[in-house]
């Protein structure tokens, strides 16, 4: 038994998560795999600030960091933002990948130039922030959004007649306007669209979360995890001081809520 975490960036309840471990069924996965979605402890409810980013690095940290004690044989971190991917290549040597990175380096295994497919306008100095740090400043043709407010639990279920069409307009835009090759979908939120958005653009769409999956199978097929001279590992850990935090944190959310 192959047993993977998939971390999912929310503190999401149980249909939450179900609406995210659909994306398992867009790929062929092996027989003997065992994905377990889970939510982080406690954490922004968003993501579009450095308040949030900091917030969900620590988030996606603790949800993580002890998978490798726990059994599992890789990590899935599932958004775009790569939250936490760094801290947790610091203290694991199982692997563990980010669906941001991953994404736009595989768009440029089908396409000399990708563009970011964004939701809303307040997450775009994120994806602009992440081109700018990985070095895709010459690869990304543009980041453009579709003006959808996020809904991080049911993601686009029950909007489709209404999003998808808009979606497919403003990729259309970023392939003829600005010369895009490939399409990244700029969050774990828009799985549902990759199917659809596929079969009606002319240029190849990357769907983050189940590419993960399959790059993972290709990781431990081949033997391959992150080099420790680019991930270091502590000096001194502090991981229970990390989920003491954590579980504060849980503690005072659900007290707020009354």
């Amino acid at each position: 038994m192959t047993r993977i975490l998939v971390i999912v960036p929310f503190a999401l309840d149980a249909e939450g998560i179900r609406n995210r471990e659909a994306q398992s069924g867009y790929v062929p996965l092996p027989a003997d795999w065992e994905l377990t979605y889970r939510p982080v402890t406690c954490g922004p409810t968003s993501f579009m600030s450095p308040h949030d980013w900091g917030l969900m690095d620590m988030a996606i940290f603790e949800a993580g960091c002890t998978a490798q004690d726990e059994g599992f044989d890789a990590v899935c971190i599932d958004t775009m933002s790569d939250s936490g991917m760094v801290m947790l290549r610091s203290v694991l040597d199982i692997p563990v990948i980010g669906a941001g990175k991953a994404s736009m380096l595989y768009a440029l295994t089908l396409g000399g130039r990708f563009s970011v497919l964004a939701q809303w306008e307040p997450a775009l100095p994120r994806y602009r922030k992440a081109i700018r740090e990985y070095g895709f400043d010459r690869q990304c043709a543009s980041v453009r959004s579709f003006d959808q407010p996020p809904d991080f639990a049911n993601l686009l279920g029950g909007k489709e007649d209404q999003v998808f069409p808009r979606m497919r307009d403003v990729a259309m835009r970023c392939i003829e306007e600005d010369g895009a090759e490939v399409i990244c979908l700029g969050s774990i939120t828009m799985h549902q669209a990759g199917e659809y958005l596929a079969a009606n653009l002319p240029v190849p769409v990357v769907n983050p979360g189940p590419l993960t999956y399959k790059l993972v199978e290709t990781f431990l097929a081949l033997g391959l995890r992150h080099c420790r001279a680019a991930y270091p590992g502590p000096v001194e850990p502090r991981l229970d001081m990390l989920r003491a935090m954590m579980k504060a944190g849980a503690q005072a959310e659900a007290q707020a809520k009354g």
